[in-house]
């Protein structure tokens, strides 16, 4: 299992973390994922390789955007 972390900018509360969650966790090979608004942080868990920029279009796909931390 591969863990990453990314800063996701423009979440302000939970609705913000469960869209982000909801988008994010739709990428084949994503295990599980951890949102918080407060520090901006997005943590995923993988089982296969998953892309930076498949990340990154799951959390824009949600109107937010990331960067890997």
């Amino acid at each position: 299992m591969t863990t990453t972390e990314y800063t996701v900018t423009g979440m302000t509360c939970g609705h913000c973390e469960m869209s982000v969650r909801e988008e994010v966790s739709e990428i084949a090979g994503v295990e599980s994922v951890q949102v918080s608004h407060a520090d901006g942080k997005l943590v995923v868990n993988a089982t296969t390789e998953v892309s930076d920029e498949q990340v990154f279009a799951a959390v824009t796909e949600a109107g937010y955007s990331a960067v890997r931390a």
